[in-house]
């Protein structure tokens, strides 16, 4: 392992053992996409610079309500007012189990998944981690009492309604 992977490595330990927002690991792998779809607040159609198609990518690092499920429309809206339609800077990160790249995403330096938690509109998560690289950011929704964290009663994390009422979204063929 060269150094410098070392070195990426390490941050990426810090980062997740100290709940802060994940750094660019290499500006040099980020690509340059338009975003043409917000299918929810965490779930974007982007179609890749030099492209046509449009891939469908999940945001690192956070979990935005179902469109059904109460707040999620506000979520999903959050999101179209930050990214629809502009071009935004692209890092792949992964692959999750419903095929969807999982990138870090970024419009004029601004990471939008720390963005989407810190106006409360999403909860910090990692798959099988948990409360992953912004949890500091939701607690201070939470106090703050913003976005779906401003409701008297508690906002129900995706996870959570996801196995009492299940997906909003039709599954894939």
């Amino acid at each position: 392992m060269s150094a410098s992977n070392f070195s990426r490595m390490a941050l990426g330990l810090l980062c997740s053992l100290l709940a802060c927002p994940v750094a660019w690991a290499d500006e040099a792998v980020a690509t340059t996409a338009w975003v043409s779809w917000v299918m929810d607040g965490d779930t974007l159609l982007l179609v890749p610079q030099g492209q046509q198609e449009p891939v469908k990518v999940r945001i690192d690092g956070i979990d935005a309500p179902e469109t059904c499920q109460p707040g999620g429309e506000a979520s999903r809206d959050a999101m179209i007012r930050l990214a629809l339609r502009k071009t935004v800077q692209v890092q792949e990160l992964a692959q999750d189990h419903y095929g969807r790249q999982v990138v870090q995403v970024r419009l004029d330096g601004v990471d939008l998944g720390a963005e989407m938690v810190r106006s409360g509109m999403a909860w910090a998560y990692r798959y099988r981690v948990g409360a992953g690289p912004y949890a500091k950011l939701q607690k201070r929704a939470q106090k703050d009492k913003r976005g779906l964290f401003a409701a008297s009663d508690a906002a129900m994390a995706p996870p959570v309604f996801r196995k009492f009422h299940g997906t909003c979204h039709a599954p894939l063929n």
